[in-house]
């Protein structure tokens, strides 16, 4: 089968044909005006598609309406209001066309052909900019009733804590996140990471810290998950090194043990890849509601 895949970011959208890791062609512009994006978008997808193509996958960051494919404001997407993107695209192709929020589609990625291969219970944790989650609950992945399920970022981590995280201070995102790790004020997540990795004690206790914070954020997704696997992608796939010790330490205390021992935490591996790879996935798995 080959798909298309329409990754919609806040500075960049992507479309993709392919299946799976298989990139067969692809276009990548820059995010602008949301008459201009949603143009780009339909003219790419126009110049990709072919008649072998058998359903369009849309991955986009939320809020969103996944069920009846809508984009619903976007922080990020501005003027990106109620925008029925699967009916648009569908009318224009001819295909079927589905919608699935950004850190959902990343762990349909990831578990169908990056670290979670061969899981039934897996979460997916973006830790980018942001930290979201996407859950794969007994094979299938679980958006829950108004397709917020997974919003880790904006569970309370501090209650009095001087970090702010999805415009809720003390949460989750706000420290772990490249912009909570800025909210420390001395740089970037980056910027850290090198200083860190070059012995810097101050950048190596920060880091320890965010590796503490993100174990008591694992110990809760365990115990309510009880899964056999957590993905976790950018900065901690990154320095992994300098988060893990700390978050395995933390995580053993908090969490129970027998879910622990039964559950890997592992660095996402597809990479700068898992973008293209996500779109295509909700193409491929969208029509059987994103179960195998």
């Amino acid at each position: 089968m080959t798909y298309l895949g329409i990754d919609i970011g806040g500075t960049k959208c992507a479309v993709i044909r392919g299946c799976g890791t298989v990139i067969e062609a692809k276009r990548q512009f820059a995010t602008t005006s949301y008459e201009e994006t949603l143009q780009n978008i339909l003219a790419a997808a126009k110049e990709l598609f072919t008649d072998e193509v058998a359903a369009i996958g849309v991955s986009c960051g939320g809020p969103l309406d996944s069920r009846r494919g809508v984009i619903q404001s976007p922080p990020n997407l501005p003027g990106w209001d109620d925008v029925p993107i699967t009916v648009l695209l569908s009318t224009a192709f001819d295909r079927p066309a589905y919608l699935c929020n950004d850190a959902n589609a990343c762990a349909l990625a990831e578990w169908r052909y990056g670290a979670g291969a061969g899981t039934r219970n897996m979460l997916f944790l973006t830790f980018g900019t942001g930290m979201g989650a996407g859950l794969i609950l007994d094979g299938r992945l679980y958006e829950g009733i108004t397709g917020m399920a997974g919003e880790i970022g904006h569970v309370t981590l501090y209650p009095d804590g001087d970090h702010v995280g999805y415009n809720k201070r003390g949460a989750v995102e706000g420290y772990c996140s490249g912009g909570g790790i800025a909210q420390y004020g001395q740089g970037t997540a980056r910027q850290l990471a090198e200083q860190a990795e070059a012995g810097d004690p101050a950048a190596v206790a920060l880091y320890r810290r965010v590796g503490e914070d993100l174990g008591r954020t694992l110990a809760i997704l365990v115990d309510l998950f009880n899964p056999e696997a957590i993905v976790i992608g950018s900065i901690f796939a990154r320095s992994r090194e300098l988060i893990a010790p700390a978050m395995q330490e933390t995580l053993a205390q908090e969490a129970l043990p027998a879910a622990v021992s039964a559950c890997r935490v592992l660095p996402a591996q597809l990479e700068e890849q898992i973008g293209d790879v996500a779109a295509l996935c909700v193409a491929e798995l969208g029509g059987s509601g994103y179960a195998v």
